[in-house]
């Protein structure tokens, strides 16, 4: 780590403690040239894996277009902010426990249907009618009496 102060190479850690919840790590660093003494903030980059459209597109994973799907799903819905907010980081954790460096459009669908279907089965009936294109009222139905199977037998 170079001084701020003198740009020194050498540098030693004076002292180190987890903040932000064990998030970071704090250090307080003192340079050897100039006596100089400095805070410096550590975090871990976790990388998430690109998104494989359907039509073979890749893009980086979007943290926001997942968020605004969850807000269309659960619009008008009695669903709290906090409750969105930790479906995303399971989301986001599933994705990166893949190990993966790419995943499918497919997987991350599916992943956010099964949140959904947990946080609210309207909002899943409303993601399921876009994300499987529904074409009739008939595939709505199914969709109901599959949700409703899958809650009687919980």
């Amino acid at each position: 780590m170079h001084c701020p102060f003198c740009s020194a190479i050498d540098t030693k850690v004076i002292d180190s403690r987890l903040v932000a919840e064990g998030d970071q790590v704090r250090r307080r660093r003192e340079c050897f040239d100039c006596k100089e003494r400095f805070t410096t903030y550590e975090i871990a980059e976790l990388v998430m894996p690109r998104i494989v459209k359907q039509n073979g597109v890749r893009e980086p994973f979007d943290e926001e277009k997942l968020r605004a799907g969850f807000q269309r799903a659960l619009e008008k819905r009695p669903v709290a902010v906090e409750a969105v907010e930790a479906v995303i980081q399971r989301i986001k954790h599933a994705l990166r426990a893949t190990g993966e460096r790419e995943v499918g459009s497919r997987v991350l669908g599916e992943l956010v249907m099964s949140e959904l279907r947990t946080l609210d089965e309207v909002a899943y009936v409303r993601f399921a009618s876009v994300y499987r294109s529904f074409q009739d009222i008939s595939e709505f139905k199914d969709a109901i009496d599959t949700l409703r199977h899958s809650t009687d037998s919980d």
